[in-house]
């Protein structure tokens, strides 16, 4: 699939004077499944737009154990603790799709905030819904089964690529929920017996999505309103809108 800068959404709506200057400092990357972007504890020297990738943002504890805290698609940006003045940041950036997106140094997004434009505004606008979305997974985890914790996974993931075939391993989904294999997989036996989804090794096809809906928790429907409210806004001249029911939310392909 052939994807521009303007296929991330966070830059295609930036006034178009600011596109076109960041456009002239984007640099292309390819990421790979597992590539860490950013390490913990490190400084934030660069920060990615994803287009057809999807990275994971990590808490990892002292014995190993991790969980994954938000997720970063083509709606957004990763490395926006840069933006904090902390110089560095408390979790791990990893990549958990493969595909495209662009790098741009954390010092000209810094310079950004600091003129305190349209293009500031729209950052600070998508730290808000980043931080809606980190608050709201804590209290998934810690209030709601695995079954609706996976149907939240897996709706999140849908909503950040343009097809309903999602490859990610049971070892994949374990850490990023940071549960047990067994319990994975009784989920996913359950959801499969249901109709919602067919899963073979290393790869699910959602078959029902709004019964996938219906049967996650409120989180995912709280988060996807809250990036609706705050980000949502007509397409960047020359970018046409996504031919999709949900093409007016900024996270949903």
């Amino acid at each position: 699939m052939l994807t521009t800068a303007r296929s991330n959404r966070l830059i295609a709506a930036l006034p178009e004077a600011t596109c076109r200057q960041w456009l002239a400092e984007l640099s292309p990357v390819e990421m790979r499944l597992g590539d860490v972007l950013h390490e913990s504890g490190r400084a934030v020297s660069d920060v990615y737009f994803p287009t057809t990738s999807i990275v994971s943002l990590l808490y990892t504890l002292q014995n190993g154990a991790s969980t994954e805290i938000a997720v970063v698609g083509n709606e957004g940006i990763v490395g926006i603790s840069a933006l904090m003045g902390g110089d560095s940041t408390p979790n791990q950036s990893v990549v958990r799709r493969a595909g495209r997106g662009y790098r741009m140094p954390a010092g000209r997004l810094v310079s950004e905030l600091d003129r305190a434009g349209p293009a500031a505004r729209l950052l600070l606008r998508y730290t808000q819904a980043l931080m809606t979305q980190i608050a709201q997974i804590a209290a998934c985890n810690r209030h709601h089964s695995l079954d609706q914790r996976l149907c939240r996974f897996l709706l999140f993931s849908l909503d950040r690529q343009e097809t309903r075939e999602l490859s990610m391993t049971q070892e994949l989904i374990c850490h990023m929920l940071g549960v047990r294999r067994e319990g994975v997989t009784e989920a996913a036996f359950a959801m499969q017996q249901a109709g919602l989804i067919r899963y073979q090794r290393g790869h699910i096809s959602v078959v029902d999505r709004a019964a996938l809906e219906a049967r996650s928790c409120e989180c995912y429907a709280v988060i996807r309103k809250e990036y609706d409210r705050l980000l949502s806004r007509e397409p960047a001249p020359g970018i046409a809108a996504p031919d999709t029911p949900r093409a007016r939310w900024a996270c949903c392909p």
